[in-house]
């Protein structure tokens, strides 16, 4: 065979994997379809379930999970794990509730009512606080990331514990006569019709594809999660990156918490049990590795909305509460099989290709370019 014919194979869309592959769209945009599967089924159970005002309300809950999410497709994109989001989420609602009841200075007899953007902004300090706890020891100390941030999430639900002595706050009205009222605006209020709540989601997702996509940082991420010690060769500053996702995730699991708060008109130790499990298999449902270096802002948050509509579906049809766990197990065991058969293709596709190593065989065999550990989104 000339070398002609040679390149003209290789260029074919069959020799490519570039022709239409009914199985290969399937699985790379299962979240969507499941998510259209889900609509529709549950439509067809209850007449309520896809009216406007169901339609916002269930979106004003996925909003609290895919925040979560997006910070912690952040630090999954690393090749990390972040089990302290759900204790972060509720340490944040219960400082946010303790500052709302009024601080009591009692060497100086006065009670400081801080204004509710006070009170958010020492809430978002405080989630940023803990995942620079863990990004410090998963960085700069080496512990596994499964290790450090078990260890944060006992502590941080601890202190939340002995804040409130297990109790909840349920006056987070704030005092109107000293202004610092208002916040029950974000779980409550609209914009243009649209929850307060999925505004916030949409403005964080919008800057997180932007930072992925548009950013040296960006680059430097899927290249640390693809590759850690070629991106380093390459000049990725890894350890300030690896910081860098545990904050933003904390930031994101402080946010969450102030909206759940303010959306349960209360503020209570226990508030986001388990939310942890539940951004992990959003962010594995829409298609992220868990090894690091592939996934995308969309796919996590279709992610989201397929846990979410899923579980307020079954709510909606009288499903019990335990067949609920059993359908959202199912669906995150089934997301972590298709995942698997996802990569393990793409791992095949090179003995395809006429044996010309792909950029991800590159970046383990030698340092490659930051850009190159990106995937496509």
């Amino acid at each position: 065979m000339t070398d002609v014919s040679q390149a003209r194979k290789q260029s074919s869309p069959s020799a490519r994997g570039e022709g239409f592959d009914l199985a290969k769209l399937l699985l790379e945009g299962r979240a969507f379809f499941a998510l259209i599967v889900i609509i529709v089924v549950f439509s067809i159970l209850s007449p309520y379930y896809l009216s406007v005002a169901n339609f916002l309300t269930m979106a004003s809950h996925v909003a609290i999970f895919g925040i979560l999410a997006v910070g912690m497709l952040l630090v999954i994109l690393n090749g990390g794990i972040d089990l302290s989001v759900g204790s972060t989420l509720g340490l944040a609602g219960v400082v946010a509730g303790f500052l709302m009841q009024g601080v009591t200075l009692t060497w100086l007899g006065v009670v400081l009512y801080p204004p509710v953007w006070v009170v958010a902004v020492i809430a978002c300090m405080l989630g940023a606080g803990v995942g620079l706890i863990n990004g410090v020891l998963i960085a700069r100390f080496k512990v596994p990331a499964f290790v450090a941030t078990l260890g944060v999430m006992y502590m941080a639900r601890g202190l939340a514990l002995l804040m409130t002595s297990g109790l909840t706050y349920n006056n987070l009205g704030g005092k109107p006569e000293l202004g610092n009222t208002g916040f029950d605006a974000l779980g409550f209020n609209r914009l243009f019709g649209v929850p307060t709540g999925v505004v916030v989601l949409a403005v964080i997702a919008l800057i997180g594809s932007i930072v992925l996509n548009r950013t040296a940082f960006g680059r430097w991420l899927y290249a640390s999660g693809g590759n850690e010690r070629a991106a380093e060769l390459s000049g990725v500053p890894v350890k300030t990156v690896q910081v860098s996702v545990y904050v933003l995730s904390g930031i994101c699991a402080a946010i969450a918490g102030l909206i759940l708060s303010s959306q349960l008109t209360s503020a209570g130790p226990t508030a986001g049990t388990t939310y942890e499990l539940t951004a992990i298999a959003a962010v594995v449902i829409g298609g992220a590795a868990l090894t690091g270096g592939r996934g995308n802002i969309r796919g996590t948050l279709l992610g989201a909305f397929v846990i979410g509509f899923l579980s307020d579906g079954l709510v909606i049809i009288g499903i019990s509460s335990y067949w609920q766990t059993v359908f959202t197990g199912a669906v995150i065991v089934l997301a972590v099989l298709l995942n698997a058969v996802q990569y393990r293709r793409r791992s095949k596709l090179p003995s395809s290709t006429g044996g010309q190593p792909t950029s991800q065989q590159r970046g383990k065999a030698e340092p490659a370019n930051p850009a190159q550990g990106k995937t496509a989104r």
